[in-house]
């Protein structure tokens, strides 16, 4: 299952009368199924508790506009509650002073956050604590690429959204400038400078180490806690970005070049994750400073999307 495939679902779900469709189970595919937990032999009420429910939770971490834009395109929302989607358009196209296209183009944009939330929060069930027991309120990162073996400081603040935390399931994605050459979990080093012990380390995926930081005691719910970590890998890094499995509230990142600098620097914000190293995807140029840095500022990151930068010598 991939977040297309959830994707080209919702879109059409939220056709006609959208979450209210009488026979809703035709109208469910297996991606969704497998979202929202749907067994084979469920009637459609049931369904529809389901599906609304999970629609409601997925799209928490969203943006206030984006947010609204989905729960009405579904019929959620209940001032949007219209039998035809057309007309869930116009309610919320005059509800945000906007153009019809301008609101179906947010539209987009939510589902396509909603499907990525899905697809990272079912991904994160083989590890310990499945997403939503906990989130990051703020992540600082530092990254020195003038260094013998490029280096990234990260100083993580948590905070918990359940009981008995007692640990947080972390990954970082390590690239090539080849993509057919594999990583290997020996290519990163990783330090605890504090706030836990590491536990585990696991090769997620080809280029994805996954890893398992022990808190020194539980944290419940609502607590905070903090944790400094150093990564280091003999890689040349063509990007560098954050794509949360877990909701985060603020995301600064601070890049330094090794002299000369890159030729181009574009900024990615809330794209997909294998659009990072795609070229074709731009993002608004920038400008390293005297000392060849670059600072970018990210709020409300969307688990399953990358934020970040991207350089090309």
């Amino acid at each position: 299952m991939s977040a297309l495939e959830v994707v080209e679902e919702l879109k059409r779900l939220r056709r006609g009368r959208g979450i209210a469709a009488p026979q809703l189970g035709d109208h469910v595919g297996p991606a969704l199924r497998v979202v929202c937990d749907i067994y084979e032999d469920e009637d459609s009420e049931s369904i529809r508790g389901k599906v609304s429910e999970r629609l409601q939770a997925l799209v928490t971490s969203l943006a206030d506009d984006l947010r609204m834009a989905v729960l009405a395109a579904f019929g959620l929302h209940e001032q949007a509650r219209s039998l035809f989607y057309k007309d869930r358009v116009r309610w919320l196209a005059e509800k945000l002073d906007r153009d019809d296209r301008t609101i179906r183009r947010r539209i987009d944009q939510g589902i396509q956050q909603v499907a990525a939330l899905a697809i990272a929060t079912g991904r994160s069930t083989d590890l310990p604590h499945p997403s939503r027991s906990w989130h990051t309120e703020d992540l600082r990162v530092t990254l020195a690429l003038d260094q013998p073996v490029p280096e990234a400081f990260e100083f993580r603040r948590v905070v918990a959204d359940a009981d008995d935390i007692d640990e947080l399931d972390l990954a970082l994605t390590l690239t090539t400038p080849d993509a057919r050459v594999p990583v290997d979990e020996a290519d990163l080093q990783v330090d605890v400078f504090h706030g836990g012990s590491l536990t585990r380390r696991m090769m997620e995926s080809s280029d994805r180490v996954g890893l398992a930081l022990r808190l020194p005691s539980p944290l419940r719910r609502g607590e905070r806690h903090e944790v400094a970590l150093r990564f280091r890998a003999a890689l040349r890094y063509p990007h560098y970005v954050c794509v949360p499995r877990h909701p985060v509230d603020h995301f600064e990142l601070h890049v330094r070049f090794a002299r000369p600098t890159p030729a181009e620097i574009v900024l990615l914000d809330n794209v997909f994750q294998d659009d990072a190293r795609n070229h074709a995807v731009r993002g608004p140029s920038l400008s390293p400073d005297g000392s060849g840095e670059v600072h970018v500022d990210f709020r409300k990151l969307a688990p399953g999307f990358a934020y970040g930068v991207r350089w090309q010598d």
